[in-house]
């Protein structure tokens, strides 16, 4: 079984821009709070996601690529709005930190997320990484999406 492990932070200044990124436009058609399934097209590339429920940081998870074209008409099958972010790959202290510069009616929200091995597995904060939200409902994707942070 697939395995994620990820931590979720606020991110504070612009210390952590690094170049250009990538913009990510993703959708849900299933929002359960037992698993979720979002179709994301990153780029030029689209996958196909199932996760289940977090425990903790852990949760399952399942990735898959897909055709851009049919995730562009999947994307118009999903249930509420769709997340358009830009994602920033920022290395720090050999960790690879993924930012997320959100737009639309999430626009002000910036969050850093860092995958691990285990729950405990040690790391260095940088500068930049602000609250620890992970456990945090309101900041995962799926929420985001019908709960935007402008309505907060």
């Amino acid at each position: 079984m697939a395995v994620e492990i990820e931590r979720k932070f606020l991110v504070t200044g612009d210390a952590w821009r690094n170049g250009s990124g990538v913009l990510y436009r993703q959708g849900y058609l299933n929002r359960d709070k037992a698993r979720t399934v979002r179709v994301r097209i990153a780029g030029d590339a689209a996958f196909l996601t199932i996760k289940g429920k977090s425990v903790g940081a852990t949760r399952a998870e399942f990735e898959y690529p897909i055709p851009v074209a049919d995730a562009q008409a999947l994307l118009a099958l999903c249930d509420g709005p769709l997340i358009e972010k830009t994602r920033y790959l920022v290395p720090h202290a050999g960790h690879q930190w993924e930012v997320d510069e959100f737009a639309g009616d999430n626009a002000g929200l910036v969050v850093a997320e860092l995958e691990l091995v285990s729950e405990d597995e040690a790391f260095e904060s940088p500068a930049w990484l602000g609250e620890e939200v992970t456990h945090d409902a309101r900041y995962f994707n799926s929420n985001l999406a019908t709960q935007p942070y402008a309505s907060w």
